[in-house]
């Protein structure tokens, strides 16, 4: 497929068949996501493809406990809120394969040379480290409709991250950054319409 009808076909997709994703093709995946720059071509990543039903079922819980525990404010759509970020955060547990996402923080020149810390370097050059993850994870996206797949980027379910790392057996250096649910769409979606060229794009001549 043609980069550009890639980019122009790729849409998030939530529901998927049953159908298994081959470790060659997981593998394929993430090979292509660490092709990705990143700061510095530090390569700060590692992935956890994950496949086995259980494992998926006990994240899906512990994010569905974490959202449970949100306070609610006094708002009448509070629950129906609360109940749809849910969904959204843990329908990864019904995809064939999710790929998760680890990284160990960036260490900059600059931290040999000047008295700020790493977070104040890091706010100051506007997250170089996130920066780098979100081209990984596109390269990801990308090429999984390029490989006749559907997928979706998930960030909510970092909010139960503490627990996540517990499962998924990450270590210190590392720590999640998100998740990729990939699988066959169990139907075709048309990409959400996006703002035109016009209303985006500036020129300073």
């Amino acid at each position: 497929m043609e980069l550009k009808q890639t980019i122009e076909k790729r849409t998030s997709i939530r529901n998927f068949t049953e159908e298994s994703v081959p470790v060659n093709d997981l593998k394929e995946l993430v090979r292509r996501a660490g092709l990705a720059p990143s700061v510095n071509n530090y390569q700060p990543w590692k992935f956890i493809a994950v496949t086995n039903k259980d494992v998926l079922s006990k994240m899906a819980i512990k994010v569905s406990e974490k959202i449970k525990e949100l306070p609610e404010n006094k708002s009448i759509a509070s629950k129906n809120v609360k109940s749809q970020v849910e969904w959204f955060a843990t329908f990864f547990e019904n995809a064939p394969a999710v790929i998760a996402m680890v990284m160990e923080d960036y260490e900059s020149v600059l931290e040999k040379g000047v008295q700020l810390s790493h977070e104040e370097i890091n706010k100051l050059r506007n997250f170089p480290d996130m920066q780098s993850a979100g081209a990984a994870i596109q390269n990801m996206l990308l090429s999984a409709v390029d490989m006749g797949y559907g997928a979706c980027w998930l960030s909510a379910p970092m909010m139960a991250k503490e627990s996540l790392e517990k499962i998924l057996a990450v270590e210190n250096p590392y720590h999640l950054i998100a998740f990729v649910a990939v699988g066959k769409p169990s139907r075709q979606l048309e990409p959400k319409s996006k703002k035109p060229i016009d209303e985006i794009f500036k020129l300073i001549e």
